[in-house]
């Protein structure tokens, strides 16, 4: 299927239920939405809204029961594990709220281990790695571990690791929340510097200061998308200053 346009990841109508011992959950219900490259968006709304369901349908963690998804032209709704792995490896960049480092690898080989899995070769990973690192100012920490790093610094790491294999979207889920204020805004704003780079986000938070530097807001509400705000202003800047 070929992919028109600037069009990255389409939804259509998807649908999530999960079952337990006879007891339906409706986590998202008919879901439409559209995403163009380059786009900003945060999903927000409150806990248990279906918020990190959506991300992770997104992201290939997991299926929707009903409904459409279609990536970077691909439909990939209904791809086995094998294949949505391989995509997921190529397309999608994740950056996760707890970090998700590898304790026993250095900081180049975090970096570095999605590059791994592709089976690419030695010298491509060093370059992709530190440049990477750079990007995010973490180079002078390559052989610094996981448990010497502050919690601001293992955040930086997992936006390089999440970059290194120069993914069509990157996904971040709570980025901001396992830190403090100050090392949350140098998180978002080293995300606002990657999207005016050209990356493109979508980012779950619960933290309204953090919404506001998207260029658009989806409100989710018991599975529903129930509001959609677009900030005319670059990224929302002056919105976040605002605050």
């Amino acid at each position: 299927m070929e992919n028109n346009g600037n069009s990255l990841i389409r939804l259509e109508g998807v649908t999530k239920v999960f079952f337990t011992e006879e007891v339906e959950t409706h986590a998202l219900s008919g879901i439409h939405l559209h995403i163009n490259k380059g786009d900003y968006i945060s999903i927000a709304g409150p806990s248990g809204c279906g918020k990190s369901t959506l991300l992770s349908i997104m992201g290939l963690l997991d299926t929707p029961t009903d409904g459409k998804y279609t990536l970077n032209g691909a439909s990939v709704e209904d791809l086995n594990l094998g294949e949505r792995s391989r995509i997921r490896n190529r397309e999608v960049g994740f950056i996760f709220q707890s970090f998700n480092l590898i304790g026993d690898l250095n900081v180049f080989e975090n970096v570095e281990l999605p590059l791994t899995y592709r089976g690419m070769p030695s010298s491509e990973r060093k370059e992709r790695v530190q440049k990477a690192l750079e990007r995010v100012g973490m180079s002078h920490r390559v052989k610094h571990y996981p448990s010497q790093l502050s919690g601001g610094q293992q955040q930086r790491v997992a936006v390089a690791r999440a970059l290194v294999g120069e993914p069509a979207v990157l996904l971040a889920d709570e980025p901001t929340g396992n830190l403090d204020s100050k090392n949350g805004e140098a998180v978002m704003d080293l995300l606002r510097e990657l999207h005016r780079a050209g990356a493109t986000i979508v980012m779950v938070t619960h933290d309204p200061r953090f919404a506001r530097y998207a260029s658009r807001t989806i409100n989710l509400f018991d599975g529903r998308i129930v509001d959609e705000f677009t900030d005319q202003t670059p990224q929302g800047e002056e919105r976040a200053a605002a605050q």
